[in-house]
């Protein structure tokens, strides 16, 4: 079982800056894709951010310029530094990352979130 935990989530004042990590325990890191998810109050789950194990990077548009996915293969850890932050950043944030099965396919894991606030 793919065990996710993520990190680094804290309250920042608008403009700051936090770095969240996600480590994961999965044995095949290296040919999974990786994301960060966040969901406000009130709020569906949104994708914020996703790199694929090619390195290529996806940004939602709130977050482009702001943010930057990257990952760590050796320490099977992916991070999203966060920059330039705005109470509408305010939300738990969770690390997805999705794996080949052996069967063929794809499977997703979920961490448990971590909770970024950002006060104005």
């Amino acid at each position: 079982q793919v065990q996710l935990v993520e990190s680094g989530g804290g309250l920042v004042q608008a403009g700051g800056s936090l770095r969240l990590s996600c480590a994961t325990s999965g044995s095949i890191f290296r040919l999974s894709a990786m994301g960060w998810y966040r969901q406000a109050p009130g709020k569906q789950r949104e994708s914020v951010a996703t790199i694929t194990s090619g390195g290529a990077t996806i940004y939602a548009d709130s977050v482009k310029g702001r943010f930057t996915i990257s990952r760590d293969n050796a320490k099977n850890t992916v991070f999203l530094q966060m920059d330039s932050l705005k109470p509408e950043d305010t939300a738990v944030y969770y690390c997805r990352s999705t794996i080949p099965t052996p069967v063929g396919g794809l499977r997703d894991y979920w961490g448990q979130g971590t909770q970024v606030t950002v006060s104005s």
